[in-house]
């Protein structure tokens, strides 16, 4: 990487972290070109105003996401040929790599550019709305192929399911930096792998799966009374 690409790498990764941090409308030029260590003519001969350094954040971001979503989503596949297993096994390492981020999830910068919609042009706007479609669209390929093969047990919209995956990410990073538990977004991942669980698996698998009964308690449940 030459040295323009590390400076125009390096401004982009101070941008995005105070956007993430404070949104984008309280981020200014000026503290971005300060924590770089530019002058406004440096910052200007990489990115010619504000929202040029919007689209090329935007960018950057998907291209991140993309790259790590595939790679997870591509050794859940190496590492099982049935379609449901491999979903599941790339839930649960989404969960793993989400729970190794030291401070949490820094958070989403398409919400945060949704939460301020007005102050960006039409490109910057239509990129936002291009990567979540793709994302769902991806997502709704892998279900599609999951009930090929295990028919959803109750009558859902696949369509919604896929979208499903990111209402769970994004909400859970809210969630997780609202009450300063990074944990809980591993945990709502595993929740909505529990749940695709659900919907897919025949009862014959639930029941292969389902814990023996206890000798000590005839098989009742100890939080149920017999009638």
């Amino acid at each position: 990487m030459g040295k323009g690409e590390t400076t125009r790498e390096r401004i982009l990764e101070i941008a995005e972290a105070a956007v993430l941090a404070k949104g984008f409308g309280a981020t200014s030029i000026d503290e971005v070109i300060a924590e770089a260590g530019l002058t406004k003519s440096g910052f200007f001969y990489h990115f010619r105003d504000k929202n040029a350094l919007a689209r090329e954040m935007l960018r950057r971001y998907v291209e991140t996401n993309d790259r790590l979503f595939d790679e997870i989503f591509t050794r859940g596949r190496e590492l099982s040929d049935d379609p449901l297993q491999s979903f599941l096994i790339s839930l649960k390492l989404l969960a793993e790599v989400m729970a190794d981020l030291p401070n949490g999830h820094p958070g989403c910068l398409i919400a945060s550019i949704c939460y301020q919609e007005r102050l960006f042009d039409r490109e910057v706007r239509d990129l936002t709305t291009q990567s979540v479609r793709s994302w769902n669209a991806h997502f709704r390929g892998i279900l599609d192929g999951i009930a090929a093969v295990y028919p959803p047990r109750e009558a859902i919209d696949l369509d919604d399911l896929a979208e499903m995956i990111s209402c769970v990410v994004d909400g859970a990073i809210i969630m997780s930096k609202t009450l300063s538990d990074p944990k809980r977004l591993e945990r709502q991942i595993l929740l909505f792998r529990s749940f695709v669980k659900l919907v897919f698996a025949s009862p014959l698998t639930q029941s292969l799966n389902a814990s023996p009964p206890d000798p000590a308690t005839n098989g009742i449940s100890p939080c149920r009374s017999r009638a």
